[in-house]
């Protein structure tokens, strides 16, 4: 009976073993993502875009949102497809993007082009 057991743990463990390393390759977890095209087709009103609002169209950018001299509201690196919304501005926001050609960038709705600009690019909005 011990021998019956340990065999059901062991086909058990490594069942469970194949399982995660599958989810563990690329592509086949369940998380949510969109691609470049998806991003591109998924247009945003302008109504919804509150604030500020960055979507990465490249590959990543870090960003970094704070309310000046307060707290961090956004300190990551954003992938592909991947967008921000903040939809109000009571205290003003400071913005930092690591890589600004990687991001489109919204203000009030209104695109603001900062691709020609210097890595680690950094503007505030006042309140």
């Amino acid at each position: 009976m011990a021998i019956v057991g340990a065999v059901v743990l062991l086909v058990t463990l490594v069942a469970l073993g194949g399982y995660f390393l599958y989810r563990a390759l690329p592509g086949t977890g369940t998380s949510v993502s969109a691609n470049a095209s998806e991003a591109a087709a998924d247009a945003v009103d302008s109504d919804e875009m509150g604030v500020l609002y960055i979507r990465v169209v490249g590959e990543s950018s870090k960003v970094f949102v704070r309310v000046p001299g307060g707290d961090v509201l956004l300190d990551q690196d954003l992938t592909q497809g991947s967008s921000v919304n903040y939809p109000s501005n009571a205290n003003g926001l400071e913005v930092t993007i690591g890589d600004p050609t990687a991001v489109e960038v919204y203000v009030n709705g209104d695109h603001r082009d900062i691709s020609d600009r210097d890595p680690g690019h950094s503007f505030t909005l006042k309140p």
